[in-house]
């Protein structure tokens, strides 16, 4: 989960699904559901297919040249292993909702409306839980002018949003085994947790920071 070029292992292994897939596939594979799992955005079958090998290529070449043009490359070596969790944590998420895509085009019975909160709110589990260990830099993690202005705000508002993102990832995997009218106010709850405090933190945190120099 740690390599670099993961990635193209698990867009070698979407591609595989995509061609095994293929024949059996109708010419317009449903792409997007609403919040109650009814189909509400169509593709034609080879984009269907081809969208998310495509992300996966190109992800991963992405992550591999963020580090090198990051100003603060130098940071990196001091969490690679991390950041290649992070990257190959985000692909997979890809793999399973390309996987899903496919199953619910071939006609499995399969509820993407409930599985993909639980898979989008593991990963967000996974990524809280990792990210105290991210270094400052310019691609990963709370990014605000007030954490990349100050490394010692960067360690404190990514210690508080660490636990967040893993309570939204919960609040969000939650919304699975909700009744339909409550899932709406929970996910967005959950994105404001986690997007909202650390950015409010951080602004506060650098303002005593200012006012201590």
């Amino acid at each position: 989960m740690r390599n670099r070029w993961f990635g193209l292992v698990i867009a070698a292994v979407a591609v595989a699904f995509s061609i095994w897939a293929y024949p059996k596939l109708p010419p317009t594979v449903a792409t997007h559901w609403s919040i109650n799992g009814t189909p509400n955005g169509f593709s034609s079958r080879g984009w269907a297919l081809a969208i998310i090998p495509i992300m996966l290529v190109v992800m991963t070449l992405m992550f591999n040249v963020l580090p090198k043009i990051d100003p603060r490359h130098a940071n990196y070596a001091k969490f690679l292993s991390t950041y290649w969790l992070f990257a190959n944590s985000i692909v997979v998420f890809l793999l399973v909702a390309h996987v899903l895509i496919l199953a619910s085009g071939l006609g499995y019975g399969v509820r993407i409306d409930r599985l993909m909160p639980i898979g989008l709110g593991l990963l967000f589990v996974i990524l809280g839980n990792y990210l105290t260990r991210v270094e400052p830099n310019w691609f990963v993690g709370i990014r605000t002018p007030w954490t990349l202005s100050s490394d010692v705000v960067w360690r404190k508002t990514h210690r508080t949003g660490g636990w967040l993102i893993v309570l939204g990832g919960l609040l969000i995997a939650a919304c699975a085994f909700l009744p339909r009218g409550a899932f709406l106010p929970v996910f967005v709850s959950a994105i404001l947790i986690m997007a909202v405090i650390p950015v409010l933190q951080s602004y506060v945190l650098w303002r005593r920071e200012q006012s201590k120099s």
